[in-house]
């Protein structure tokens, strides 16, 4: 059913990566009614041998093994690549299974081992299946299925259903689904770092804008997506750079503009920024053909205002006074209570117990100027 080839640089660039015996595969041994395929291994470490994989198409076996796609690989965060085969009443089935560290970063990988001549499949949500082989994304995980056509629909999804369980399914990137509708199945291409972005400008032909490839910022966390678009005579490649601010790319804006080729520019491509988007069109083959392109973008943008929120309103003014009245009305009658108590514990107490309690003369010192001779008596006061 297959015949092997290498990908030797993806172990060269993985090297460094350790890789434990203890790991659990993350392909079932059996599902369904296929039985494991004696004939062939089933499961490759990164580092423990070359990867086999049977030539699916000769452009998946030259993808494989272009030195460039390697460096893609380890760029997206390659954890784990593993391979098994499968066999059902004379039918074979083989899978191999790459583990990005997160969605995003298996999305790079899915978009890149994609081609204009597959299409959408059934199987799966984001899934392409051509040239005999199947490719679907599954959380972190991209599963490369060959001889699909030997297997039903049920299997397939039986089998995509037992990856997922040892899958991360947070989100996929949301400049995903900035692009318009309408461009041409198996150009999408996404791109977390320049190796990615410069796969996706080779594959859909746009290599003379490589010069753009170190301006674009993705040592800013900046993300791009890219897709070819055609009708009837026009066509144009569509490239949307994200950012994490408004302010980044403004700033990545000016180095694309500058690094933009004259020819480039008189050929119709053009850079417009909204709000943290970039979108360029490439090559367009008219200048209204690439801003309807451009006005097509499914982006807008939301300001939201963060202050507090209450259900509360104001009290009526009338109410308001009313209340200041009544509060005031309440100090001053406390303030008299305890006034008249203060002052009339202290008359009762010098009436019943004159000189014991209060103002006792022993306790009493008068201050005199001493302008006569005769001493003050603090009784005198009483």
């Amino acid at each position: 059913m297959r015949k092997p080839y290498i990908i030797g640089g993806l172990l060269l660039a993985l090297a460094a990566a350790p890789y434990s015996a203890a790991q659990q595969p993350l392909l079932p041994e059996r599902f369904g009614s296929w039985e494991p395929n004696t004939h062939h291994p089933d499961m490759h470490p990164p580092l423990a041998q070359p990867l086999v994989m049977w030539p699916r198409s000769p452009e998946a076996a030259s993808l494989d093994s272009h030195p460039e796609y390697t460096k893609l690989l380890v760029e997206s965060g390659v954890v784990l690549v593993e391979e098994r085969d499968w066999q059902k009443g004379g039918n074979e089935l083989g899978v191999r299974l790459f583990q990005l560290r997160d969605p995003s970063s298996a999305y790079e990988v899915y978009t890149s081992r994609i081609s204009s001549e597959m299409h959408p499949s059934t199987v799966w949500g984001p899934s392409a299946i051509g040239s005999g082989h199947l490719l679907l994304l599954i959380g972190n995980m991209v599963a490369e299925i060959a001889g699909p056509e030997n297997a039903s629909t049920a299997d397939l999804r039986q089998l995509a259903n037992i990856i997922k369980t040892h899958s991360d399914q947070t989100p996929l990137p949301p400049v995903r689904s900035y692009l318009p509708e309408g461009f041409a199945d198996g150009t999408q291409r996404y791109a977390l770092g320049p190796v990615g972005f410069q796969h996706a400008l080779n594959t859909l032909r746009r290599e003379e804008f490589s010069t753009l490839t170190s301006e674009v910022g993705f040592a800013n966390a900046a993300e791009a997506m890219l897709a070819e678009y055609r009708k009837g005579n026009d066509s144009a490649v569509l490239v949307l750079i994200e950012y994490p601010t408004p302010q980044l790319a403004e700033q990545h804006l000016r180095h694309l503009e500058q690094a933009l080729a004259p020819a480039a520019k008189q050929a119709g491509t053009t850079i417009e920024r909204k709000a943290s988007l970039l979108s360029l069109v490439l090559r367009p083959s008219s200048a209204a053909y690439g801003d309807a392109l451009r006005s097509a973008v499914n982006y807008e943008t939301e300001v939201t205002w963060n202050e507090p929120r209450q259900t509360v309103s104001d009290p009526p003014l009338l109410s308001t006074i009313a209340k200041i009245f009544i509060a005031t009305f309440v100090f001053m009658v406390v303030a008299v209570v305890l006034g008249v108590a203060f002052g009339g514990v202290r008359v009762l107490a010098k009436i019943f117990f004159p000189g014991k309690v209060f103002d006792r003369p022993e306790q009493m010192d008068v201050l005199q100027l001493g302008l006569s001779s005769k001493r003050i008596n603090s009784r005198d006061f009483y």
